[in-house]
């Protein structure tokens, strides 16, 4: 019982940690620059508990139910030699997690309110989470193979930009934004453990080198089937057109039976997942669960720390958000201080990051302490700070977001040839992960609350794209470094380098 109380007590210091950047920052902005708490301050600090605690739990989760199965199951087909059963357990785990993906949902249900219908959530959703399931499958082909990932992301990316030249305008910015919340608080940790797993497994494969990236490929397809469905189907709405957002996302109560609904829902979100992981174990590997009450155990975790999660973002930050960007959007309120609101908040969010918290642990362990994860998490999330604010400039410019991101990943391709190898797939996998849950609500907000408020911009042109900004910077960022510290390991003695 003691060691219980211990762990559980580390848990919420470090999720406390994580939190009070956040915190910190929301309480600034509304005495020095917004000049006013929000109105349901109580309804914020329960949100904020809630968040916490539902940290803690969902990262305890992570060690004991989802790291160990998606490793294992990943060993075992590579052992088995079963090659089309694990590319089709790959495609299944990636297509039901991106589909109960929280963020994926704010996002395709705020895109089909600004855009009057024509971009439906669903259809959004659906199309997003096939994509990254046919792209993970050709992922877990590069790591059967061996092959660099450059190889696959640059041809990839040069196809993303040029279907950004032909793409409807309205969904360029769309796109970008799914693929940076696709692989999130559930996909990420799946993707990660699957592509360790797998690398481990198989003989001559490194899981530094070749186990990360799963998500990159997540990340980059809905980028790519999103701007190909609007080149092939979309038909923009009439101007006026409005959809009301869904009444659960804005009507959460602390009511015993709606607490209830809503974990059921989280519940069975996570029920296909749990579904592909007994059917690939019992019918077609044919073997009991290796450990059935550590990932029973595991699993409860991470349903109920994703449900006091979400309703702790329901109840605090989605209305903080929306109260944020009307305050600094007032009279009175310089623009450098949006944009100083932009990065700070874009730090403090991503720091506390479920999906990076997960990638930063695991490549902290396959690097044995080499790069360390609170190292990684700072400069990923010193990256989203920027992106934002470079996003917000676009925005109040009201530039063609292409003539901003083409650029920028043309840059990422060139930083792929002279990278280090062990950082490029860790570098795009954090690009995937920046944006999740946390931040999601606060950043999509302020997006297109910026567009709305400045003449000429149209939030659903010009609203979205926050998120792609805050994608592409920490891919650049975390390449950066990779170079930095390989040139200043050149320059050692050969004596201080091989201690």
């Amino acid at each position: 019982m003691g060691s219980l109380v211990r762990v559980i007590r580390e848990l919420l210091h470090e999720a406390a940690r994580d939190l009070a950047p956040t915190l910190v920052v929301v309480l600034v902005f509304q005495v020095f620059f917004i000049q006013r708490l929000p109105d349901s301050s109580l309804a914020l600090v329960g949100g904020f508990a809630a968040v916490l605690l539902g940290l803690a739990l969902f990262v305890k989760g992570l060690d004991a139910a989802i790291f160990p199965a998606g490793e294992t199951m990943a060993f075992d087909f590579a052992r088995r030699g079963s090659f089309f059963w694990l590319m089709l357990f790959a495609f299944c785990v990636s297509f039901a997690s991106v589909a109960a993906e929280p963020a994926l949902m704010a996002v395709a249900y705020k895109a089909e309110a600004v855009s009057g219908g024509s971009m439906g959530a669903l259809t959004l959703r659906l199309v997003a989470a096939l994509g990254v399931g046919l792209a993970v499958m050709v992922g877990v082909w590069r790591i059967v193979l061996g092959h660099a990932i450059g190889n696959y992301l640059i041809p990839a990316y040069l196809i993303v930009i040029v279907l950004t030249m032909f793409a409807p305008p309205q969904l360029v910015g769309l796109a970008f934004d799914s693929g940076g919340v696709v692989a999130s608080t559930v996909t990420a940790p799946l993707l990660t453990a699957l592509g360790v797993g797998l690398a481990t497994s198989i003989r001559g494969r490194n899981p530094m080198l070749d186990g990360f990236g799963l998500i990159a490929f997540g990340a980059l397809a809905p980028m790519i089937v999103i701007q190909v469905y609007g080149i092939l189907f979309f038909v923009p709405a009439a101007a006026g057109t409005a959809v009301s957002m869904l009444p659960s996302d804005d009507q959460h109560q602390y009511v015993a039976w709606a607490m209830l609904v809503d974990f059921l829902v989280m519940v069975r979100n996570l029920l296909p997942i749990i579904a592909v992981v007994l059917f690939s174990s019992f019918v077609v590997l044919r073997r009991p669960l290796a450990d059935p009450k550590g990932l029973a155990v595991g699993m409860v975790l991470v349903a109920v720390g994703l449900f006091l999660f979400d309703e702790g973002l329901q109840v605090g930050l989605f209305p903080l958000g929306d109260d944020m960007t009307r305050g600094l959007m007032g009279d009175g309120v310089a623009m450098w201080a949006v944009y100083l609101y932009g990065f700070l908040i874009g730090f403090a969010t991503t720091m506390a990051e479920p999906a990076l918290i997960a990638l930063s642990i695991k490549a902290d362990e396959v690097s044995l302490g080499q790069l360390k994860g609170l190292w990684l998490r700072s400069l990923v999330s010193v990256g989203v700070g920027i992106g934002i604010v470079v996003g917000c400039l676009r925005i109040i410019d009201g530039t063609n977001i292409a003539y901003w991101l083409i650029p920028g990943y043309l840059l990422v391709l060139a930083m792929t040839r002279v990278a280090p190898r062990f950082i490029v797939p860790i570098a795009y996998d954090c690009g995937g992960v920046t944006t999740s849950t946390v931040t999601v609500p606060l950043v999509t907000a302020l997006g297109v609350g910026l567009a709305e408020r400045t003449p000429g911009r149209d939030p659903l042109i010009d609203g979205f794209g926050l998120i792609a900004f805050a994608s592409l910077l920490p891919m650049i960022i975390v390449m950066s470094y990779g170079i930095l510290a390989s040139w200043r390991l050149s320059r050692l003695p050969v004596k201080e380098r091989t201690r």
